[in-house]
Parts: C-alpha cells; structure tokens; sequence
C-alpha cells in the first residue's frame, strides 16, 4: 500500500500583514465616514437656512418686430442669431405706393397754401373797397346834409359802403377756411410721411435675432410677427418656488444661481419680488376648488431673482437653472 503523505505544517505567522489591511480598511472606512458626516452636516446646516428649487429659468425681455403698414418685403437684412442695436435696419416694405402718397399729400399742401394766398389778396381789396365806400359814404352824408345830393344817392352810398363790408368779412372767413385747409394738408402729408418712413422695419431695442420668420416676397400686414428680438441688456431668473418654501422668503435676500449649461459655476444674485398670485391663477384654465372633488396641490408662486452683476458667460432665455435662496 502507498503510504499516504502528511500535510506539511504551515510556518508560524506572527498575524501582522493580516492586522495592517485591518487597520488600511477601517482607515479608509472612517475617512468615508467623515466625508459623509461632513457632506450630511453640510446639507443639513443648508436645508436650514436655504431654500432651493430647480424649477427655474432665464428670462429676458423678448421684443416683437411687427410692421406698421402692409406691403410687399424688398429685402430682409437681418440674419438668425444677429446681434442687433436699436434702431438697426431689419427689412424693408416696397415704399412705391407710399411715396405716391407723400408725393399727393405734398401737392394738396401746395394748393392749399395757393387758397391762402388768394384769400389773403381778396382780403386786401376787400379793405381797400370798404376803405373808400366808407369815405364816399361819408362826403355823401355831408352834400345830402347841404341838399347838393338827393336821398336816394346818400342811400346808394350807404348801400355801397354795406356791401363792402359784408364783402371784406366774407374774405376773412375764406381766409380761416384757407388756413385750415393749409393744417389738414400739413397733417396728412405728415401722416403720408410717417407711413412712408414705416416701409423702413428697425429693431425696436438691441438684441439677438429669433424667430425670423419672413423672406423677400413676402407680404406682410400690421400686426403681424416677424422677427423676435432677445434683448441682451437685461436677463433675470424666475424660480417657481412650493408655496411651503416662501415661509421666511423676502425680497432682497441673496441668492446663488447654478445654470445647467455651465456646471460647476455660481452666480450671485438677490430677490427682487415676489408674485402675488401662483401660477395657476394665470394659467389659461385656472382650477375652481368650488366644483367637483377637492384634492388639495402644493402650488407654485413665481420668484424673480435679478444677478447682483452682469453674467460672465452667454446666458440665453429658457436656459434651466437650481437656485438657492438664503432666508436665514
């Protein structure tokens, strides 16, 4: 029979390496721990003193371009996404039947300023009429007194210097009649003028283009969008905070603004007001607790947060941002 081997005794082990991953463990199990105390003890302090949500955007002034008057569009100068100063020319309307518009109004002041002329020469020979009538009907008077004329040519006299009279007054109401004449055509080429300068579209405030929605062809009528400008002078933050958060919230408290476009960056900013109605209240079809089954909802009452300093990075309207409220 083969004789069966003995396991060999291991070598005594002192228990060293053993007893070095034991303490290597617990050291990284206890750093792990602090870390986590730390961060808890952190958040914990926070959830006390700050408020936060990110139901939140940008928000920015957002400026329509809308023409004035309808026509045909000639040419479109404005590019998506230009920056554009107030006053730049966007596009411009066919100013043809304009022009012809102005041209008219301009002719109708011309005729119109010939009517004063003509009544202030009526006006003139009116008083020089009434002038020597007046004087004839006086040397009359004089011979009828000294019986040199008759009764009926002192009548004829004063008929004459009557007449006159009646005359120079109509001439000054012809001469009223011309002036206003003269306003009304002033106003209406002013008006032609102003409809013409209107076929030339402007930024009304400086901003980047968006939203263009018109091409050369195009007609266009008043009240019609067709290009939005994003002003750039003035961004701010609306933060739809829970109605339970507003408990210590005021205007002017600080605010830090984290954008989700450029993590890892904080902005500083501040309160500025705070609605006075939730969001509901505004909706299209706000909810009538009176009818129906009541279930009550947290609901959500807008915020407006301005930043304490112009933004160092391209923020634009809509961008989703988590902003933290310090009300303690």
């Amino acid at each position: 029979m083969a004789e069966t081997q003995q396991p060999k005794p291991e070598a005594p082990t002192n228990g060293k390496p053993k007893q070095e991953r034991s303490w290597i463990r617990m050291a990284i199990f206890g750093v792990i721990l602090a870390v986590g105390v730390v961060w808890g003890g952190n958040k914990l302090v926070r959830s006390f003193s700050y408020e936060e949500t990110d139901d939140a955007q940008v928000t920015g002034n957002i400026y329509p371009v809308i023409p004035r008057v309808p026509g045909k569009v000639v040419e479109v100068l404005a590019k998506d996404n230009q920056i554009v100063q107030k006053g730049d020319v966007l596009l411009r309307i066919d100013p043809s039947d304009y022009q012809i518009r102005r041209d008219m109004a301009e002719a109708q002041l011309l005729k119109a300023q010939a009517s004063v002329s003509g009544a202030q020469a009526d006006i003139a020979e009116a008083a020089a009429n009434q002038t020597k009538l007046d004087a004839d009907l006086r040397r009359s008077r004089n011979l009828q007194r000294q019986d040199v004329i008759s009764r009926a040519e002192l009548d004829a006299a004063t008929a004459g210097a009557t007449a006159s009279t009646a005359k120079h007054a109509a001439a000054g109401d012809k001469y009223k009649a011309a002036q206003a004449q003269v306003k009304q055509a002033e106003a209406e080429l002013k008006n032609a003028e102003l409809q013409l300068s209107w076929t030339t579209v402007t930024a009304p405030e400086a901003g980047h283009v968006s939203k263009k929605n018109i091409q050369p062809g195009q007609y266009v009528a008043p009240g019609q969008q067709l290009i939005a400008i994003v002003g750039s002078g003035d961004l701010w933050v609306v933060a739809n905070f829970k109605e339970t958060q507003l408990t210590h919230m005021k205007p002017g408290q600080p605010v830090i603004v984290m954008v989700d476009a450029f993590p890892g960056k904080e902005f500083k900013g501040h309160i500025d007001s705070i609605s006075a109605g939730t969001g509901a209240q505004f909706a299209l079809l706000p909810p009538d607790n009176a009818s129906g089954n009541f279930v009550k909802v947290t609901q959500r009452v807008p915020v407006k947060i301005v930043f304490d300093e112009k933004p160092d990075a391209p923020l634009a309207a809509g961008m989703n941002v988590i902003v933290e409220v310090k009300v303690k």
